[in-house]
């Protein structure tokens, strides 16, 4: 559905003098300053597939989904999503993609929410029929009845995200960009949007990139996901295959009365201890590899005195987290 080979994007700017009278100088040097914002990046995502599309702030992703819609040209590489080359036949692939930006709306601003979607079904010239049944749909899964009739402006930002995602969706697109779309959101919004955007993947088998900073999103809606940093792919595979490659280990977390910092306990480390009330709260790392869990456990309640014992997997936020610190990592 989307393929993605050695994609380049690179900015350029003026590079601005120094010194006296600095900017007309400026403005009238040809010397530039290039930064390349996406860097020989090549992605292949399946038809129904959600992909997690992750990095921090400045590492590519909206640039990459700019390339994908059509809104920027690549300066190399190539794209085709369902067969079409974005920037070259924007007309055709709009009518085959969604997008939302978290930060953007598409609706207008000035109109009840009913009119700006009767406007999108007349852009694309949908079928009324279709249309109010597909309007109906959504409005109930995304329980949008109380506020359709509200003026775009004074919705709050999860109504408004309701509102965008449904438009983006109006036209049953096969192909749904969402970038950050639950940013600022609380957590019944998060949890309506997330069913919504699972919903249509189950149902209509919608293709999903999704980039987000809240790895909840990632974790309740992907199988796989691709991390990026400056402008290249650091990973692209399964959740879980991310966990045992990057995460190895399980945690255990004791609490007791008396806990040293010196414990040593063979196959198990102590990673992180606070003070709880009156007891001490300790984390201890083991490689279930080498350690079972049942025989971690064991050891732990052989040597210390516990009022409480819970075990844990890494999520995949700390995962992510020990590779964007790593920079040893190779891509």
């Amino acid at each position: 559905m989307i393929l993605a080979e050695n994609l380049v994007k690179e900015f350029r700017r003026p590079k601005r003098a120094e010194g006296r009278f600095a900017g007309l100088r400026s403005f009238f040097s040809a010397e530039t300053i290039t930064s390349r914002a996406v860097d020989d990046i090549s992605l292949r995502i399946d038809d129904g597939e959600i992909v997690g599309y992750l990095g921090p702030n400045g590492a590519g992703k909206s640039t990459t989904i700019k390339m994908l819609t059509g809104i920027l040209v690549p300066t190399s590489g190539h794209i085709e999503v369902e067969g079409i080359v974005p920037w070259k036949d924007r007309r055709t692939n709009a009518r085959n993609i969604g997008a939302v930006f978290g930060q953007r709306t598409q609706l207008w601003t000035d109109l009840p929410l009913r009119e700006s979607f009767d406007l999108i079904a007349k852009l694309y010239g949908l079928d009324p029929v279709d249309y109010r049944r597909s309007l109906d749909g959504f409005v109930d899964l995304l329980d949008m009845g109380p506020f359709l009739d509200t003026a775009v402006r004074s919705l709050s930002l999860g109504q408004r995200m309701r509102g965008d995602i449904v438009a983006a969706m109006l036209y049953r697109p096969p192909v749904l960009y969402l970038d950050e779309p639950t940013v600022g959101l609380d957590v019944v919004a998060k949890a309506r949007i997330r069913d919504f955007i699972a919903e249509q993947n189950r149902t209509a088998g919608t293709t999903v990139l999704l980039t987000t900073h809240d790895i909840s999103d990632v974790e309740q809606l992907a199988r796989r996901v691709v991390i990026i940093d400056e402008g290249r792919i650091l990973y692209d595979g399964g959740l879980e295959s991310l966990r045992s490659r990057y995460a190895p280990f399980r945690e255990i977390v004791v609490s007791a009365v008396d806990l040293p910092e010196d414990t040593d306990i063979p196959g198990l480390t102590l990673t992180r201890l606070l003070p709880v009330g009156d007891e001490l709260r300790g984390t201890f790392r083991f490689d279930p590899e080498q350690l079972p869990a049942p025989a971690a456990i064991g050891r732990l309640t052989g040597a210390l005195e516990i009022t409480d014992l819970s075990s844990r997997e890494p999520n995949v936020e700390d995962v992510i987290h020990r590779i964007y610190t790593d920079r040893g990592i190779a891509p």
